[in-house]
């Protein structure tokens, strides 16, 4: 992994909807060759975590920021077509080149992670819950999911999700896959990342990174800092290669649920940053 060091915080305050005064778990997409008269070439997700939540998108023409607010946040809300729940957060966006259609994968409740589809990015539609805690015994929780093109070897996909299972209080990293990535998802039932090998209690916020012809995880833990650890192409070896980026001052002790991106050749990640009830997304860049 490159060093990435602190730019700036990623969203122009004020913002017209901020609930809770926190938002969390952004997520990083190039829009300007996939959607015509695009109101920016990257599209930056993001939510508060508590309750309403709000998935919500602010807009960019460099991945340098700061992102300004997309005006009619936020764009899926807590009262979906077929429930209503307490929050919805943990916004994660895939193009899917077969449909030219952006696949939008967040949680509400915590228990139960959906998916719902968009032409445009902005406007989302047919919410569907795909994971929920039935489908994995012995988790409370499942959430804070990101999906990636990845296919696993005798799995027959072309989408692999990992999330964050809560297994007796013990927050895991799990994994999916999927042959569309809207449906016909299976599930591991046993964990691809364990807190236990870094010293720690949880992790959470995975994303997959693609690097030297393997696959890594990058992931959270409970101490504030992030880490990666070699999964490999048929997540088949748990290779724990530690901490990858450490808090500075102005991330307030945490660094959480990384999403990464290049443009014009410099590798950024975007993070969210300070205690989990008071966070703000923020911006590095590869030095």
């Amino acid at each position: 992994m490159p060093t990435y060091r602190y730019l700036r915080d990623a969203l122009k305050l004020p913002l017209a909807y901020n609930p809770t005064g926190e938002f969390i778990f952004p997520c990083i997409r190039g829009v300007y060759d996939k959607v015509s008269g695009a109101h920016s070439r990257y599209y930056l997700y993001y939510a508060p975590h508590e309750k309403p939540g709000g998935i919500c998108v602010a807009g960019a023409d460099s991945l340098n920021g700061p992102f300004s607010e997309y005006s009619h946040n936020p764009i899926i809300d807590n009262v979906l077509p077929s429930t209503t729940v307490s929050h919805v957060s943990s916004p994660h966006v895939t193009w899917d080149a077969a449909t030219r259609q952006f696949f939008l994968y967040f949680h509400g409740e915590n228990t139960t992670t959906r998916v719902a589809r968009s032409s445009d990015g902005l406007s989302f539609r047919d919410e569907t819950p795909i994971l929920s805690t039935r489908l994995v015994p012995g988790l409370s929780e499942t959430s804070y999911a990101r999906v990636f093109e990845h296919a696993l070897p005798g799995r027959g996909n072309k989408y692999t999700m990992v999330y964050m299972g809560n297994n007796n209080g013990r927050r895991r990293i799990y994994h999916g896959w999927s042959p569309n990535g809207w449906d016909g998802w299976q599930f591991a039932q046993t964990p691809l990342v364990n807190p236990e090998p870094d010293g720690l209690t949880d992790v959470s916020g995975p994303s997959l990174v693609f690097r030297n012809g393997t696959v890594y995880v990058a992931y959270h833990g409970n101490d504030g800092r992030m880490r990666i650890t070699e999964v490999g192409d048929a997540f088949d070896r748990e290779n724990h290669l530690g901490v990858f980026y450490s808090p500075v001052a102005s991330d307030n002790g945490r660094a959480a649920a990384p999403s990464f991106g290049t443009d014009g050749g410099v590798q950024y990640m975007f993070y969210e940053a300070g205690a989990r009830l008071s966070a703000r997304i923020c911006i590095a860049r590869a030095v």
